[in-house]
Formats: C-alpha cells, sequence, structure tokens
C-alpha cells in the first residue's frame, strides 16, 4: 500500500474533531442509559457529575425536581444525600486526626465523660465503621426516639450492647451522634460548622447546606416515594408519593446534608488533591475497611460489603472502589485504581443508583460493562468464557468440562440464577435461557431453578413450555405462589 504523508498540523486538525464526536458519544450513551434508568424506576429527577483526572468531565441534570408544580430539574437543584453525610464525617474525623486531636483508634471515653460502662472500651474506628455493637437510636419505625435530643440520648445510653464490639457489622445511627457530640467537644464549633467551614468552604461547595423537609430551601428537589401506607402496610405504587424527612440537628452527623452532583464532584476531588486531608496515609485510612474480630468485613450486601471510616467499600479484585450510599436514593463510587469517580443524586428513595454506577462507569472503563460479564462471580466468568467459545447451546457439554477439569469449580445455583436475569435484562433471551436449563440440570430439586427457566419460556412466548415448567415448580413445592398464578393465567382459568 502506498504511504501517505501527512503534515502533524493537518493530522492534530483532523484528529481533534474525531475525539470530540467520541466523547460525544460517551456522553450521549450515558444520557439515553441515563433516561432509560429514570423511566425503568421513576426517578423522576436525577443529578450525574463524573470525575476523571482531578477534573469534572460530565454533568448532566435529568427530570423533574418538583413534580407537583412541575419544576423541571438544573444543576443548581438540591438534594438531600442522607447518609452520605456519614462520609463528611469520616473525613472531619481525620482532619482532627491530623490536627493531632484524636486517633481513630482511641476509646471514645478518652473524649467524652458520663458515658455508659459497656460504651466507654469502644473506639472511634468502632463508631465509623458500624461495628461497635451500640443500639441504635432509631426505633423500630426508623424514628429518631421521641421527647427531643436529651430524652433520645437518656432512653438509647439505658439500653445494652447487641453484640461484642468487633464481631459483626450492623448499620447503626447512634454512634455518629457520639461523634458529633466529639467533634463539637474537640474542635469548639458545633460538628455542623465545623464540617460548613472545612469541608464545603474549601472544596467550593458553594450550594451546600445542612437541611431537611422542614427547612424552606431554594431549589430543592425534595423527596419521593414508591410506598404509601394502606391499613397499616406499606404497599408499593406506580407513581411516586411525596415523603418527608427530618432530621432533628443533633443527629444531623447521620444524615442532614443537601448537595449538587457539582458539589460532590468538587468535594471528591478535593479529598483527592490534599486540600481536605494533607496526608495520603489520612486518605489510605479512610477508605480502608475495618476488620471485624475474625479478620473478615462486614458490610449492607454483596457490592457494598465492607464499610471503612463513614464510606461503605466495593471490596474487590476488579476496580475496588468505596461506594458511599444515602437513603436508597443517591450514590458516589470513587474507583481507587482508576482515577475514576461518579457521583449520582436522586429524589426518590429506592432508586438505588449504586447498582447501576458500575455500569455508568462502563462507559469509561469498557470491561465494567454488565454485558461484558462485569460484577460475575470468578467461577461463572470461567463458565460465560468457554461459553462465548463453544456457543450457549453446549451449556451442558461445556459445564461438565468445566468440573471434569476443576472439581472444586462454583457454579452455584444463585450465581446462575443471577446472571441468568441478567441476561433477559439486556435482551440476551437464548442465552438466558441456557443459563436457566444448566440451572435445572444441575438443581433438579430447585423449585426457583424452574420458575427462572417458565418466566423466560413466557418472554419468549412459548406458552407450552412455560406451562409445563411452572407446573415442575408446583411438583417441587405446591405453595409456590408464582407458579400457581401463571398456571392460571396460562391455562385461561
Amino acid at each position: 500500500m502506498k504511504r501517505i504523508l501527512i503534515p502533524i498540523a493537518l493530522i492534530a486538525f483532523i484528529l481533534f474533531p474525531i475525539l470530540t464526536h467520541a466523547q460525544l458519544t460517551v456522553s450521549d450513551s450515558i444520557d439515553v442509559f441515563i433516561k432509560n434508568m429514570m423511566q425503568k424506576r421513576n426517578i423522576p429527577a436525577l443529578q450525574l457529575a463524573v470525575v476523571r483526572q482531578g477534573k469534572i468531565e460530565k454533568i448532566a441534570t435529568y427530570g423533574t425536581s418538583n413534580l407537583e408544580n412541575a419544576i423541571a430539574a438544573n444543576q443548581q437543584t438540591l438534594f438531600q444525600i442522607n447518609s452520605i453525610t456519614k462520609a463528611f464525617v469520616g473525613v472531619a474525623i481525620m482532619q482532627l486526626a491530623e490536627q493531632g486531636k484524636l486517633n481513630v483508634n482511641d476509646p471514645i471515653s478518652k473524649y467524652l465523660d458520663s458515658l455508659p460502662i459497656a460504651w466507654q472500651p469502644l473506639t472511634l474506628k468502632q463508631l465509623l465503621s458500624h461495628t461497635s455493637g451500640l443500639p441504635d437510636i432509631l426505633d423500630d419505625d426508623e424514628m429518631v426516639f421521641g421527647g427531643g435530643e436529651k430524652a433520645a440520648w437518656k432512653r438509647v445510653t439505658a439500653l445494652p450492647l447487641v453484640f461484642k464490639p468487633g464481631e459483626k457489622f450492623m448499620y447503626n445511627q447512634t454512634g455518629y451522634v457520639i461523634l458529633g457530640k466529639i467533634i463539637n467537644k474537640l474542635s469548639g464549633l458545633h460538628f455542623t460548622k465545623f464540617i460548613a467551614d472545612g469541608q464545603f468552604k474549601t472544596a467550593g461547595m458553594k450550594l451546600s447546606r445542612f437541611g431537611d423537609s422542614f427547612d424552606v430551601v431554594p431549589n430543592s428537589a425534595g423527596a419521593y416515594t414508591l410506598y404509601k401506607m394502606v391499613d397499616g402496610d406499606f404497599v408499593r405504587s406506580n407513581s411516586p408519593g411525596v415523603a418527608y424527612i427530618q432530621f432533628p440537628e443533633f443527629y444531623r452527623t447521620a444524615a442532614g446534608i443537601m448537595s449538587t452532583a457539582e458539589d460532590m464532584a468538587n468535594w471528591i476531588i478535593a479529598i483527592k488533591d490534599g486540600r481536605l486531608l494533607k496526608q495520603q496515609e489520612s486518605i489510605t485510612t479512610l477508605f480502608t475497611p475495618a476488620l471485624l474480630n475474625n479478620g473478615k468485613i462486614g458490610g449492607f450486601n454483596g457490592l457494598t460489603n465492607g464499610y471503612a471510616l463513614g464510606w461503605p467499600t466495593v471490596t474487590r479484585e476488579e476496580h475496588p472502589a468505596v461506594g458511599t450510599v444515602g437513603g436508597g436514593r443517591n450514590g458516589l463510587f470513587v474507583y481507587l485504581k482508576d482515577d475514576l469517580a461518579i457521583v449520582v443524586l436522586s429524589n426518590l428513595m429506592g432508586a438505588n443508583p449504586d447498582r447501576f454506577i458500575d455500569e455508568i462507569a462502563g462507559y469509561y472503563i469498557n470491561d465494567m460493562h454488565e454485558a461484558n460479564g462485569f460484577g460475575l462471580p470468578k467461577d461463572i466468568k470461567k463458565l460465560r468464557s468457554e461459553l462465548l467459545k463453544k456457543g450457549f447451546g453446549q451449556y451442558l457439554a461445556v459445564a461438565k468440562a468445566l468440573k471434569k477439569k476443576a472439581p472444586f469449580i462454583d457454579l452455584n445455583e444463585q450465581a446462575l440464577n443471577a446472571w441468568g436475569y441478567q441476561l433477559l435484562a439486556q435482551k440476551e433471551h437464548h442465552k438466558a435461557l441456557a443459563i436457566f436449563q444448566l440451572n435445572t440440570k444441575l438443581y433438579p430439586n430447585s423449585a426457583n431453578a424452574f420458575d427462572s427457566l417458565a418466566e423466560t419460556f413466557e418472554a419468549l412466548e412459548n406458552k407450552s413450555d412455560a406451562l409445563a415448567n411452572y407446573k415442575k415448580v408446583l411438583a417441587l413445592d405446591p405453595e409456590h405462589k408464582n407458579a400457581i398464578n401463571r398456571i392460571k393465567v396460562l391455562s385461561g382459568k
């Protein structure tokens, strides 16, 4: 092929529009993904910020901040960040540590008097990481014990420890009320001012503030929920209703900050560039999950599986992150090895953006797309790799070959089932069908495996095979409600 020489200046001229177009393609793809996710989850409004290489790469706002008055969300719309507030407390505690005023491994009795005897040996780290065993200052209805701060404090301090400190992870608000008292005492400022001065101002978070539904906050997105009370029970609705959230001031270390995605992005940048914490060791401590007495970590679930100093952690081999979440409506993931952070704020309780932030990251790190197998257990990934080579129709032969080669390979029922539903969501119906069929072969006594297979046949409009497999479900579990209902529908009875 004949070589053509092009001047460097012309290459730059040609290449710049191409790069710009590529960036716009990524951005546009994210917009499409977010809008689809909002529609799927009934999210009224959402803000997104993406941070890369110490800069904000993308800011976007979608939807309606106030449904009652049809007010569109904008870049200045404020969202309640709920328990992401705890991450600010973690930073505040480490700031005091850098000032030499405390050590996170110290007992809290070193800083506060008149604590119950059983509470005195608890460490700041145990409070920050929810491993203290403290009783919760919230009651069974997730309300702060009534009667004000003094009454709530009197009641909770009369309760025994729930478990031996360090024995397990149990999410708890009492520890953060105590941390607020410690910040007040050691800083000489109320914790709200200490955080506002030491983090909001320093990081350039111009709109962030403390507040709740009681406060009149201009441009506030408020809160919505899909659940309403019907005859004494919470019932899911198809459209959002208003949720009222109030945080007493003494409780606002646990939840109480209102912010924007742009402000939160600037806060992440300020943490990473040393403006909030001067020592890298402090940041490492902030992001390191606490170890339980058995040497393991504990967290909310399989994704946010550890908890550091106010920060849940996504501890995994591939693309580990700290992933703080709040109110089931907000998520902030900092990918520790990828120079990437993503903020998603919404006004719907139950939106759970932590479940799709990794997918947003996939637009910047291609192997993080769920469709590329990201998030699957290691052994399921091995199965996926072989099926991609040999065809999903060979599912049983491939599984047998893997088990022969590695007898201890873990193709467990729940993991296969979860992967099958991922494939369904990706519209890979025939691949999903193969995985569910494999699950019934490996676990022939599982009603759930046959139920998933039946649902997939339904999705493929194969009524006869769907009905046959629902009947297998009932043979294994005569009380299975979904199978009973679907058999009635498919039989026309």
